[in-house]
């Protein structure tokens, strides 16, 4: 068999490099990382400067070579996934272990990858362009404490897809196990002859060295899928930011909607990982002659229901006032509905997926992103009175909405209206992210301020033109 100088110079590569990760260390994965250990590195300048060193390897790989080795990563995260499910919920405390399971399954087989980066052509009198595509080199990343390792997979697919190379600063309440993300990320890409720390992170993240990480000249581009503190700060330097920001989900029922229904998507989309994800429903405005019907409906679905008086001793405990603005507290993000009862002095059985309950639109359960598994239901005169509710509750974030109604005209003046990223109709607002319960790509970085909405390797490459005068024109 013939073997061309491409291919052997890359089959002495992937030599080298396995001998390398065999000798690296590896049962030490992510406990007492030393510096550069597959990835982890004790400063941030260090990571920055080994991701940069990988790229400028990684760049002369083909497309073929990038689609091999997202897919290791793909596969690293499906082996892996239990593992890595354990260790979020036992470091950061938030969401369910099974939930954080399907998250790395869907993060591994539905992030878009290579095949988004087709070039186009056109041909004409005066020759032949072609737009195609080139990566922005290392792109500095912020990743979340509410699904650390699953949005890393995500991010890992999509940016190394477009031939990028990452340094990640994480988020400190789960440095644990984006480290080892990274490290098996290393590992698993090493084997599929990947250079070294083509994905690199700091051991300590903190905002010093996510201040490092924006001012890096090495860094040519920011990420951030973090909260609006991290978002704000990255804006600030002067490099080309995409950042996810934050939701407030509202749902509107009318009264053509079909209400079991309604309840039944609602409930499946709203517990999800304990209501930790940004896209999940925040809050519920039903139009008052189907109301008290809705309520049954939640109630039948395996939700239990609050007086309003307990909706408002459980806010009392779960809610805090910061500035001008209601927040979560920290010991109640992504807890069970059974531990926010327990909260107030309530007994309710593990399987419960939600508390809901009635609140007026003012409440801080709807003004609040809550994140945890309690919603409010809110009482609307009509449709108008709803999609004005709804609007007001979103705060103008332009992140997801959804409505439950089998009037067309209804269902386009409120996408119109609430004008989001992201709409789901008829259906849970998880499902509007593509994956597993919708259609389409998915992605974890939503990227609602900066305008990219949901994320593809096409966000995270630079178009460039080739036009080739009076040739390479057949016709």
């Amino acid at each position: 068999m013939e073997i061309n100088e491409v291919e052997l110079k890359e089959l002495v590569q992937s030599i080298v490099q396995n001998v390398l990760a065999q000798t690296a260390g590896t049962d030490t994965l992510a406990r007492g990382t030393s510096k550069g250990d597959l990835g982890v590195f004790d400063d941030m300048n260090d990571a920055v400067e080994a991701a940069h060193t990988a790229f400028l390897l990684y760049k002369e790989r083909s497309k073929q070579c990038r689609k091999k080795i997202t897919d290791a990563v793909r596969q690293m995260a499906l082996d892996h996934k239990e593992e890595l499910a354990r260790m979020t919920v036992e470091e950061t405390g938030m969401g369910r272990v099974d939930h954080k399971i399907a998250k790395f399954v869907n993060a591994a087989t539905h992030s878009p990858g290579v095949e988004y980066l087709q070039p186009k052509a056109w041909s004409g009198k005066n020759g032949l362009a072609i737009d195609e595509y080139a990566p922005f080199g290392v792109i500095g990343n912020i990743t979340p404490s509410t699904h650390p390792g699953p949005t890393m997979i995500n991010n890992i697919i999509i940016q190394l897809a477009g031939g990028n190379t990452i340094a990640f600063n994480p988020h400190p309440s789960a440095k644990k196990v984006n480290a080892r993300v990274i490290q098996l990320a290393n590992k698993y890409m090493i084997e599929a002859s990947a250079p070294p720390n083509l994905v690199t992170c700091v051991a300590e993240p903190t905002i010093d060295t996510a201040k490092i990480l924006f001012g890096h000249k090495h860094i040519e581009l920011l990420s951030v899928t973090g909260g609006p503190f991290m978002v704000d700060l990255a804006m600030t330097f002067p490099k080309k930011v995409i950042a996810a920001g934050p939701g407030n989900p509202p749902v509107l029922v009318d009264e053509t909607a079909d209400l079991a229904l309604a309840a039944r998507e609602i409930t499946q989309s709203a517990s999800y990982d304990n209501n930790i994800l940004c896209i999940a429903e925040k809050e519920i405005f039903v139009v008052e002659s189907v109301f008290d019907r809705f309520m049954d409906e939640m109630a039948k679905a395996g939700n239990v229901k609050l007086t309003p008086a307990q909706m408002k001793q459980l806010g009392g405990v779960a809610l805090q006032l910061s500035g001008k603005h209601w927040l979560i507290g920290r010991d109640y993000v992504g807890r069970s509905a059974q531990v926010l009862a327990k909260a107030i002095g309530i007994d309710v059985p593990a399987s419960v997926p939600l508390l809901f309950g009635q609140t007026e639109r003012t409440d801080p359960w709807v003004v609040a992103e809550q994140m945890t598994c309690c919603i409010p239901v809110i009482k609307v005169r009509d449709f108008e009175d709803g999609i004005q509710a709804s609007l007001k509750a979103e705060h103008g974030f332009k992140h997801t909405a959804s409505i439950f109604s089998q009037d067309i005209t209804r269902v386009t003046r409120f996408t119109r209206v609430l004008d989001c990223d992201v709409h789901a109709i008829n259906g849970g607002t998880l499902r509007g992210d593509g994956g597993d319960l919708g259609e389409g790509y998915f992605s974890h970085t939503i990227a609602t301020p900066t305008g990219e909405g949901i994320c593809t390797p096409l966000n995270f490459v630079r178009k460039r033109r080739i036009m080739t005068h009076g040739a390479l024109r057949f016709s």
